[in-house]
C-alpha cells in the first residue's frame, strides 16, 4: 500500500513546483525582451507599456503589455498600479541589462533554450550510452557558454584568481607564455591579455567555430598582434615551454582528462604552473543539492557529460566532479602538487605543478 499523503509536504511541494514551472515559462518571454532591448529600456527609467513600446522602436503596445506584466509576475520588473509604469530596480538590472555585473545572468536562458532544442539528442544518448558532439547540441550553444561564463571571468580572473596562485603574477607582468586550452570564444583569453600586455598568450580550442569567433573578438580589440588562437585538442596542444596553462571550466567536460593532465604536465616550462577553474562542487553528491549544484547538475546531463562521452575514453566527470575527484585526475597526470588556490560561489580554482 502506498503511503498516505502529508497535505502540508504536498502543498509544500506544489509550490515549489508551480514556481519552478513559472521561471521555465519564463524563459521565451526572457528572451524576447532582451533582443528587444525592453529590459535595457526599463534600466534606464520607468514606463507604462505603451511607452515601453515606443522606446523600444514602435512595437505592438498590446504584445509589450503582456510581457511586461509577465515580467511583473516574475518578479523581474516592478510595476506600479497608480502610475500603471513598468520599472527595474538597481538589483534587477545587475541580472538583466548590466552586462559586466558578476550576476549577469541573460546568457543562462539561452543556454537553457539551447538545453531544450537538444532534448531528443541527449534522450537517444540515454538509450545508447553515446555523446552529442560539441557544436551540434542546438542553436549557438557555445556562444550562449562563453557568454554566460564571461562576467565571472570579467570579475574574477584578473582580480583574484590569478593573484591566488603562486608567483603566477610575478611572471606575467614581466612576460610570461600562457596557453589558454579550452578557451572557447576566447573570452578568457582576452581578458588575461589585456591585463598583462607583456605576456604572450595562445589560445586552443577543439572546435572550429569557437576558434573563429575569437579570432574576431581578438581583431577587435586590438589584440591580435600578441593572442592567438589555434584549432586542437587538449592533448594535441603543439607547443611547450609555457610558464601558465589555464583551463576554465572545461576539464569536466574532456573524454580524456588523464590524457589530459598528463599533456599538461608535458607543456609546462620548468616551474610553471596550470590553473584549473571549475564549477563549485562538493565531494559528496548530496553536498550539490543547493541551488548553484541544480543549476549544474541539469546542464551537466544536458551538456557536459554528453559531450564528454562523445570523445575517446569518455571518462564522463560532470560538471559537479568535486575537489578530490579533480585532484586526483590531476595527479594522474604526473602533478605532485595540488592545491585549491581560490572559489566562490561559482567556481573553484585549482592550482597544479
Amino acid at each position: 500500500m502506498s503511503a498516505p499523503i502529508d497535505e502540508a509536504k504536498l502543498h509544500a511541494f506544489t509550490s515549489k513546483m508551480l514556481g519552478d514551472l513559472g521561471g521555465a515559462m519564463s524563459v521565451p518571454t526572457v528572451r524576447i525582451g532582451v533582443r528587444l532591448g525592453l529590459f535595457d529600456i526599463l534600466a534606464n527609467g520607468p514606463a507604462s507599456a505603451a511607452e515601453l513600446a515606443t522606446r523600444a522602436g514602435n512595437l505592438h503596445e498590446r504584445y509589450v503589455r503582456e510581457w511586461a506584466y509577465a515580467q511583473a509576475a516574475n518578479g523581474y520588473v516592478d510595476f506600479d498600479p497608480t502610475t500603471q509604469q513598468f520599472s527595474m530596480t538597481p538589483e534587477q538590472a545587475m541580472i538583466f541589462h548590466h552586462v559586466d555585473s558578476p550576476v549577469y545572468l541573460v546568457a543562462a536562458f539561452e543556454m537553457v533554450a539551447a538545453m531544450i532544442e537538444a532534448e531528443s539528442k541527449v534522450e537517444e544518448c540515454f538509450r545508447n550510452g553515446s555523446g552529442v558532439r560539441w557544436g551540434d547540441h542546438a542553436g549557438c550553444l557555445f556562444c550562449a557558454t562563453g557568454a554566460f561564463f564571461r562576467p565571472g571571468y570579467v570579475n574574477n580572473i584578473v582580480q583574484y584568481w590569478i593573484p591566488a596562485l603562486q608567483g603566477v603574477e610575478a611572471k606575467l607582468r614581466v612576460g610570461a607564455k600562457v596557453a589558454d586550452v579550452g578557451c572557447g570564444v576566447g573570452f578568457s583569453t582576452l581578458l588575461m591579455a589585456q591585463a598583462y600586455p607583456e605576456s604572450r598568450f595562445i589560445g586552443y580550442d577543439f572546435h572550429a567555430p569557437s576558434i573563429e569567433e575569437a579570432r574576431r573578438h581578438a581583431a577587435a580589440h586590438g589584440l591580435a598582434d600578441r593572442v592567438q588562437f589555434e584549432v586542437a585538442t587538449a592533448k594535441e596542444v603543439p607547443e611547450g615551454d609555457f610558464d601558465l596553462v589555464t583551463m576554465y571550466d572545461c576539464l569536466h567536460d574532456m573524454g580524456d582528462p588523464r590524457g589530459c593532465a598528463s599533456h599538461m604536465r608535458r607543456i609546462l616550462a620548468a616551474g610553471g604552473s596550470w590553473m584549473i577553474v571549475e564549477p563549485a562542487a562538493g565531494n559528496r553528491p548530496q553536498d550539490n543539492f543547493n541551488p548553484v549544484g541544480r543549476l549544474y547538475y541539469n546542464a551537466s546531463t544536458m551538456i557536459c557529460v554528453p559531450t564528454s562521452l562523445d570523445q575517446e575514453v569518455g571518462e564522463g566527470l560532470g560538471a559537479q566532479a568535486g575537489e578530490a575527484r579533480l585532484t586526483e585526475v590531476i595527479r594522474s597526470g604526473g602533478f605532485a602538487n595540488v592545491r585549491r588556490a581560490a572559489d566562490g560561489p561559482f567556481n573553484m580554482v585549482l592550482e597544479a605543478w
